[in-house]
């Protein structure tokens, strides 16, 4: 009988913050120092947003889903840890998926070793952390150099267990829970009798927004959504200097965390753009143009407090990528193990909350794989009562941490 070979790549994003009895006399941290990549690798970041940009479109149109929101460098981790696995037609499917042209395999794991080393230190008053592992069952070959790959360049914690107890399953749950603060506790339903390995990654992120809204400020207030029905939302407020743009499409507002080496960019679209206008034109080139025009601004914030829970599928989106054939009995994961075997999945969960101290979020994916069968200008007003898109990324480099689109808030 055919054996299946489930590699669970379970990826979560956590964001969130502590509450700031007296915000007025707490100290400004100092100013993030920028990530220096070596020369190449700027590229990769750029190849990096491009596929966040083009997932998150594929994505809102393969769920049909009114609020979309994923975490596409956690993805783009964990896919990396499968690409690494691949030969041949199915890795160059999965690097045109990925956006990862141009360069060498060395170049690409030395940017991913890179980031998940580089980015949770860049600032003292936020709690980032990347993990990895690999579980196999005890009967299963993993080729040593797929193991070797995992441990240098994701520093994997790499583990054989008995698929075959029940403590299987919560063994490797513990570890998720363990590494996302218990935000995201049993991400794997089941160990199928047939499944032979899973790969895990897990990043968690804390912090506060360097600017809080004060809760006394927040009020009622309506949010058309995409409906376009009105319904009620707390609405934060505040009126400080943000960085802030505008062009033929939306308002940008960016808002720091901490010592500013993270922020979110609030995108509102434009009188008469709704937010697939504005997705339609968004590409890594224009993200950067947009950044470049930023400028420090008084701006009278409106945002509401949200939450928001998606499960996708990513299948469809990442096939009409360009990895389809990793998808099919056609597929070559050889650099994994001496046997036939192909993506049978991708699951995604993600979870995020906004709130006046800062940005609380998770994300989980699951990839199966199987066996084949210039005047003073008025004081700018950035009100979001009405469908909305977000960006968090780290500033210095620009590499997109997670992106996500509001169609609909809830009262919250």
């Amino acid at each position: 009988m055919k054996r299946i070979l489930t590699m669970l790549i379970i990826v979560l994003f956590t964001a969130g913050c502590t509450v700031q009895n007296e915000p007025a006399t707490t100290p400004v941290p100092v100013d993030a120092k920028a990530i220096v990549l070596q020369t190449g690798l700027e590229k990769r970041v750029t190849q990096d947003n491009e596929f966040a940009f083009d997932l998150l479109k594929k994505t809102i149109s393969a769920s049909g889903e009114t609020n979309v929101f994923i975490s596409p460098l956690s993805v783009s981790i964990a896919l990396g840890m499968v690409w690494n696995g691949a030969n041949g037609a199915t890795k160059t499917g999965m690097e045109t998926a990925l956006k990862m042209s141009g360069m060498s395999v060395a170049d690409i794991n030395d940017y991913y070793k890179i980031m998940q080393s580089t980015l949770p230190t860049l600032d003292p008053t936020t709690k980032l952390s990347i993990a990895n592992s690999l579980w196999y069952t005890n009967e299963f070959d993993v080729k040593p150099a797929f193991l070797k790959v995992n441990s240098d360049y994701f520093s994997a914690y790499i583990k054989q267990l008995d698929f075959s107890q029940s403590w299987a399953k919560d063994t490797i749950n513990n570890w998720c829970a363990k590494k996302t603060n218990n935000l995201i506790k049993d991400p794997l339903d089941k160990v199928s009798s047939d499944a032979v390995m899973y790969l895990v990654n897990a990043i968690y992120f804390k912090g506060i927004w360097r600017k809080q809204f004060e809760t006394k400020n927040t009020q009622e207030a309506n949010f058309t959504n995409e409906l376009g029905n009105q319904v009620k939302v707390n609405m934060m407020y505040q009126k400080d200097t943000f960085t802030y743009a505008q062009d033929d499409y939306a308002q940008y507002l960016d808002m720091p965390y901490g010592n500013k080496a993270f922020s979110m960019t609030v995108i509102l679209p434009n009188d008469g753009k709704s937010t697939s206008d504005v997705l339609n034109q968004l590409t890594s080139d224009t993200w950067n143009n947009m950044l470049q025009t930023m400028t420090s601004s008084v701006v009278k914030v409106f945002l509401p407090r949200f939450k928001n829970q998606n499960k996708f599928s990513l299948n469809d989106p990442l096939i009409n990528m360009g990895m389809s054939q990793a998808f099919t009995d056609n597929a070559d994961f050889t650099n994994i193990a001496n046997a036939a075997l192909k993506i049978s999945r991708v699951l995604h969960d993600t979870y995020v909350e906004v709130t006046e101290e800062g940005t609380e979020a998770a994300a989980a994916t699951i990839v199966e794989v199987g066996v084949t069968s210039v005047l003073n200008p008025p004081i700018p007003v950035f009100r979001v009562n009405k469908p909305f898109l977000f960006v968090i990324r780290e500033k210095s480099t620009g590499v997109i941490l997670f992106i996500g689109k509001m169609g609909n808030v809830e009262k919250y």
